[in-house]
């Protein structure tokens, strides 16, 4: 098989500090190459480089065995290289139909062909997306499905997929790994970045592991085991730290019933939902997707509102309380992580400082009052010390960071606020191994200061390993709660799908 793409002792530095440093990396013609490392580590900074988005600072990059140095994506696109972003690029305010060909346009469009045409490229990519949708409507998933549409759609030889998984469901999951395989078969060359390692295990042909910002290992994935890729990507063994067995611990006995729903209903969502939070313990919300899981505890925290009437009651301390607007539930001490950290966790052209502080602000703040960057910034300095904050200078813009690196921000924005109730809402979507240690551990530290504590997943060996208590959640109900004793996948599956 002939390298498609390599960089040679490829080093990228943004202000003295490297990046990567000294990496000589292939990607073969026809072959699934999974790049893999913790957050921070250089995996998605090095595709960029081959994107177009930033020049090499020391080294060169060939592609067909030509060195080139794309000046954009524009021109990296020109030359057979797609990249599908880990956090989606679209034009929110068109369809899907144009945002899947946008930049191929002629001088006369009819919309209704442009509409056809995006119709059948979906439905040759078993995608269940609806063309004339704005992409505003459409949630994280369907918009990852357009992003790999539009990468398709460009005739791309080399295809970058950072994180593509992190928002599907298993079902689309399985269409993705599909399509990869028609790429692979038609000749295209895939670098495939991901947390998954199971998933990296099962398509890669090889797998190249990167730590501090240094190529460590590159092998046939014939010859890795998932814990010889942890090895390489922390340095150290993680077994103990990460989903570990729940039963070798003993569940924290709950305190006081801070959040109480008692018949909570919202549309078609949310029916007749039932449940309790109590304080010192980890909550775990297990569903499938549609569950309503999510929708409860906005609704919990007034990101979203029940049905004005026969929607049921809220209790928060045994004190009944309708929220209008998310301010009045932080001011009541009701932290929300969300998913979505894009969307809605951050503002990314603002710094660490300034994201972690206006966390701060929203709680009873007074509108005329004066802020004090130096307080700001001594005030986040805290934080990015507590949650190992990992950044390449001080204060950097947050679009700058990690995946990993901007969900500690967002958890940070949330605990500075001092809250009684956290809810995480899939906290360790789109997080390296390590990171997800310390974010399980920040949880259990929560609990054990007698904060309640709710976590949102919907992977049963995350659920297991860090909840004192679950509830499973089913067609906008709960319908099952069991204590981390008696819990197993099995049961926790078996009560999400019967």
């Amino acid at each position: 098989m002939t390298d498609i793409v390599e960089f040679r002792n490829a080093t990228k530095s943004f202000r003295s500090v490297a990046a990567f440093r000294n990496v000589n990396f292939t990607l073969r013609k026809g072959e699934v190459h999974a790049l893999l490392g913790e957050n921070g580590a250089g995996k998605s900074t090095l595709t960029k480089v081959l994107a177009g988005l930033y020049p090499l600072t020391a080294g060169e990059m060939l592609v067909e065995g030509v060195a080139r140095k794309f000046s954009s994506p524009a021109e990296a696109l020109a030359n057979g290289v797609a990249m599908v972003f880990q956090e989606t690029n679209l034009i929110a305010s068109m369809t899907v139909a144009q945002n899947l060909f946008i930049g191929e346009e002629s001088f006369f469009n009819r919309l209704r062909g442009v509409n056809i045409r995006a119709q059948q490229q979906l439905q040759r990519l078993s995608f269940h997306v609806e063309p004339t949708a704005l992409v505003s409507s459409l949630g994280a998933a369907k918009k990852q499905m357009v992003e790999i549409a539009r990468a398709v759609q460009h005739k791309a030889r080399i295809f970058i997929f950072d994180e593509p998984t992190a928002t599907l469901t298993p079902e689309e999951k399985q269409h993705f790994f599909a399509l990869v395989e028609r790429l692979k078969a038609d000749g295209g060359s895939i670098i495939f970045i991901s947390h998954a390692l199971e998933e990296a295990l099962s398509i890669a042909d090889r797998i190249s592991v990167l730590r501090d910002g240094e190529l460590v290992v590159t092998d046939e994935t014939k010859n890795f085991t998932r814990d010889r890729i942890i090895q390489a990507m922390v340095g150290r063994q993680l077994k103990d730290e990460l989903y570990g067995k729940a039963q070798a611990r003993k569940p924290r006995p709950a305190g006081r019933k801070v959040l109480a729903l008692e018949n909570v209903s919202m549309g078609k969502t949310v029916r007749s939902a039932t449940m309790s939070v109590f304080a010192g313990q980890v909550t775990g919300m297990f569903g499938l997707v549609g569950a309503g899981r999510t929708e409860m505890m906005k609704i919990a925290a007034g990101v979203l509102k029940r049905d004005f009437f026969h929607g049921g009651r809220i209790k928060l301390n045994g004190e009944s309380v309708r929220f209008k607007v998310p301010r009045n539930a932080v001011n009541k001490r009701i932290a929300y992580v969300t998913e979505d950290r894009k969307l809605d966790g951050l503002f990314d052209t603002l710094g660490i400082s300034q994201n972690v502080f206006l966390g701060k602000l929203s709680v009873g703040a007074n509108p005329i009052s004066m802020v004090s960057m130096a307080q700001a910034r001594e005030a986040a300095a805290s934080w990015v010390e507590k949650l190992k904050i990992r950044t390449i200078r001080p204060n950097p813009n947050v679009v700058e960071l990690s995946g990993g690196n901007q969900q500690k921000v967002v958890i940070a924005k949330s605990l500075i606020q001092n809250p009684e109730l956290i809810i995480f809402d899939e906290p360790t979507r789109g997080v390296d191994v390590g990171a997800i240690a310390e974010i399980h551990a920040i949880i259990q530290q929560l609990a054990d200061a007698g904060a309640a504590v709710v976590v949102i997943s919907s992977y049963l060996p995350e659920i297991l390993a860090i909840s004192d208590r679950i509830l499973v959640a089913k067609q906008g109900r709960i319908v099952e709660e069991m204590s981390i004793d008696e819990a197993n996948e099995e049961k926790i599956m078996y009560a999400a799908v019967h």
